[in-house]
């Protein structure tokens, strides 16, 4: 944690990249924009990246409107993840990131046109990225070919300038720190759940899966509703 904070002080962007790969076990564009979209937001916001105190805090929020490896980059460089509740995810399909002070609800909102970036693919690579991974029906070869090029092509982008980006300053409205919540036994499955996701039917607490309640999930196309025979 140390190693990523002084990378990130220092705009190691190759450091930060190494890191980044680490967690996300592969190098693509999108990553990479995650990373540079991040840099971006923080210094026109004139904050860090989140540290031990501020995670506890939630004083910095990154928002991310897509859940792509986007996201992941977000996540190593700002500090902000789902799981210490400062990564907020909207389900509007974008390549955008808004990051945010608690203090004063201000925030700097950066914007990626796809289009934009597609001078950067080569044609080859536009092609295998439609073979293997749009139409899952590459080989082996081709799929080593793929990952191969999209590092490459990745990281040119690395240091993409800031016109290639929209950046603007925003107002964002406030919103309440993760609440903590008692935890209540279901009567059907016997285990603990949070005690807002509990459904009462004759008096007894049961899950919303035992419940046969609908439910949420979020895959690779979003925010999803589960179906009540569906793990």
């Amino acid at each position: 944690m140390l190693q990523i904070n002084r990378l990130v002080r220092a705009r190691d962007y190759e450091g930060i990249l190494s890191y980044a790969k680490e967690f996300h076990e592969h190098v693509c564009p999108y990553l990479i924009l995650g990373i540079r979209a991040s840099m971006i937001a923080m210094e026109e916001l004139g904050v860090g990246r989140l540290d031990y105190g501020g995670s506890v805090d939630e004083s910095i929020l990154a928002i991310v409107e897509n859940n792509s490896c986007f996201a992941d980059g977000v996540q190593v460089t700002t500090g902000c993840t789902f799981g210490n509740n400062s990564l907020i995810y909207v389900d509007l399909g974008k390549i955008a990131l808004t990051l945010v002070r608690r203090s004063d609800w201000q925030g700097v909102r950066v914007y990626i046109d796809g289009e934009k970036l597609e001078k950067y693919y080569t044609p080859e690579t536009t092609e295998l990225f439609d073979r293997v991974v749009k139409r899952r029906e590459g080989t082996d070869e081709e799929v080593e070919r793929l990952w191969q090029l999209w590092e490459e092509t990745a990281k040119k982008m690395l240091y993409l300038p800031r016109r290639e980006f929209k950046v603007e300053r925003v107002k964002v409205e406030p919103i309440e720190h993760a609440p903590i919540f008692e935890s209540v036994r279901c009567a059907k499955c016997g285990e603990l759940v949070m005690a807002t996701k509990v459904i009462y039917m004759e008096g007894k607490p049961f899950c919303l899966k035992c419940a046969g309640e609908r439910y949420y999930a979020v895959t690779g196309s979003g925010i999803v509703e589960m179906r009540k025979d569906e793990d």
